[in-house]
């Protein structure tokens, strides 16, 4: 592929350029490069009806769709839910835009990171959004007390979660979440994107939905596009109680849907079966994917339950030149993660795919970080080289939270419960604490790696059990070289996963009051300040929406 293609991703700004780009750009003909990058299903639809979708190409087309209230309606019998609740969007993206404009007051509180849109589009609209940092020394678990005890000091008023969570696929079980959303009824609103939740396994009814529908301040997005593998038709939708859900439907033109999305919706009933074991080979190939994985060395494979795993790569690896190198030279699309705030580009987002490409990616990944055809992307022993973001933003982000080093986080003073002690003048908003590390975690340092040579294939793995912490990356033998070999540093051990019955169970506390909007609260960066402004201007917006209406639940079932 010719290197104008990978100029392509310093042209983005939070996401990867697009398959057409791609392809364009590179002017080869035939198949594109495996893609690990676009979080699609692999095996839905299948090839009996891409050929039926073929074969009536021309007329799908050529004419007009039906209106969004018939396909909604068709929809939501398949599903068991009141259309009153239902509003289709033409992909989530215009679904959290309307949110945004309608139901978003002066903030908005999100975990990162996360799916960039939630950041971008409230700040676009002048919004005040709080950050609440993932920390890497908890696997990027989300505290919901922690959570919920930011949100409050911030006095924010609408509430973002992705449930799993993009990139690191970060599961919350179901009861944790409800008693969240309850504790949460004071504001304005409650988000819980739930686009991938249909590749979880780790309860058998995770979704929020019933729930949502019976509080006054909840909506559930849920994605089609995704579960489908079918990102280019740009179909979801949203549910929540009649008003709110009103609210966004009045707003949507009435063709808002094509007649691509009307065609698969019609399409589903006589395929529910074929759907259902697409979703159950997607968790088998994810339980593969993250043994083959973290089979290679210094690599770690962080527990997710989405149709993606998050990685972080060895010490020393930057992340767009592994990119780019999969890309030119293996054929292979991966994400890096650089452009995400909260992350960093030592961190890959890698989609589960069947077991023949991952076979591919792994091969191409060993030759990358430990290969000598053009040199390893993991340095030698000791000489480690610094990773960036790629922006400034999510450089001063990252540098603040986990990219100093473990040994930083560790040395912080203790605080009150839940916050970290303030920081000295000038060294900007202190966070909150991170989860406490165990010693042999707390040192990050540089890794011995393989002698270039060809790694083994890693032999199969036991299915893990759901949520261990974060695959820990094994020792690699020593290099063999003349020189004798530095002594090796510790790997980091595996990160404790917060127990659900202990999140559910704990109660969340209640500051005396919250900080009065316009003033900086303990714990946290707002994004007018990762952009360098004092962030404390709220644009006027309309008061809190109405929260009159319940729906009738009758007949609720579990999704998909």
């Amino acid at each position: 592929m010719s290197g104008n293609v990978t100029s392509l991703f310093r042209g983005t700004a939070a996401h990867s350029p697009s398959m057409a780009a791609l392809t364009r750009e590179s002017g080869e003909a035939g198949a594109g490069p495996v893609d690990f990058c676009i979080p699609c299903n692999p095996y839905f639809p299948t090839p009996a009806m891409f050929e039926e979708m073929a074969g009536r190409l021309r007329d799908i087309i050529t004419y007009y769709p039906s209106g969004a209230d018939t396909i909604t309606a068709e929809l939501c019998g398949l599903l068991e839910l009141p259309p009153q609740c239902v509003a289709m969007g033409n992909g989530s993206t215009e679904l959290i835009t309307w949110i945004d404009h309608l139901l978003v007051r002066d903030s908005l509180a999100v975990p990162v990171p996360t799916f960039g849109r939630w950041t971008d589009q409230p700040m676009e609209t002048g919004k005040r959004v709080d950050m609440f940092p993932l920390q890497e020394s908890a696997g990027f678990a989300l505290d919901l007390a922690r959570y919920a005890e930011f949100v409050r000091a911030r006095g924010t008023r609408t509430v973002v979660i992705c449930n799993p969570n993009n990139p690191d696929g970060g599961y919350l079980h179901k009861q944790a979440l409800v008693q969240f959303m309850d504790a949460m009824a004071d504001r304005d609103l409650v988000v819980i994107d739930e686009s991938f939740l249909e590749f979880a396994d780790a309860e058998a009814e995770p979704s929020v939905v019933r729930e949502a529908m019976l509080r006054p301040n909840v909506v559930v997005l849920r994605s089609l596009g995704k579960n489908f593998g079918l990102h280019g038709i740009r179909f979801g939708y949203l549910v929540a109680n009649p008003a709110l859900a009103g609210r966004v439907r009045a707003m949507l033109p009435k063709w808002n849907l094509n007649s691509f999305a009307e065609h698969v919706v019609f399409m589903l009933r006589d395929h529910g079966p074929e759907y259902a074991q697409s979703l159950h080979q997607v968790r088998r190939d994810r339980l593969e994917m993250a043994g083959r994985l973290s089979a290679l060395p210094g690599l770690t494979v962080y527990p997710s339950q989405g149709n993606f795993l998050f990685v972080r790569l060895p010490v020393g690896a930057e992340g767009t030149v592994v990119r780019d190198r999969m890309l030119t030279e293996h054929r292979i699309l991966v994400r890096e993660c650089g452009n995400k705030i909260g992350s960093s580009s030592r961190f890959l987002r890698l989609v589960v795919r069947p077991q023949v490409d991952v076979r591919r990616l792994v091969s191409g990944l060993e030759q990358v970080l430990y290969g000598s055809r053009r040199g390893a992307a993991v340095p030698e022993p000791a000489t480690g080289t610094s990773y960036s973001s790629g922006t400034a933003a999510v450089d001063r982000l990252v540098s603040e939270t986990n990219g100093a080093g473990m040994r930083a986080l560790a040395a912080q003073p203790a605080g009150p419960p839940g916050l970290a002690a303030a920081p000295a003048a000038g060294t900007g908003m202190p966070l909150p604490a991170a989860v406490p590390v165990a010693p042999a975690a707390a040192t990050v340092g540089p890794m011995p790696v393989p002698a270039p040579q060809q790694v083994p294939r890693p032999a199969p793995v036991p299915q893990p059990a759901p949520y261990p912490g974060p695959v820990p990356a094994p020792h690699p033998a020593p290099v063999h070289q003349p020189a004798p070999a530095p002594v090796p540093q510790p790997a980091p051990g595996p990160y404790p996963a917060p127990a659900p019955a202990a999140a559910a169970a704990a109660p969340y506390s209640v500051p005396a009051g919250p900080t009065p909007l316009g003033v900086p609260a303990r714990g946290g960066l707002t994004a007018a300040q990762v952009r360098g402004t004092d962030g404390l201007e709220s644009v006027p917006a309309a008061g809190r929406p109405a929260s009159q209406g319940r729906p009738d639940p009758a007949g609720m079932g579990r999704t998909g």
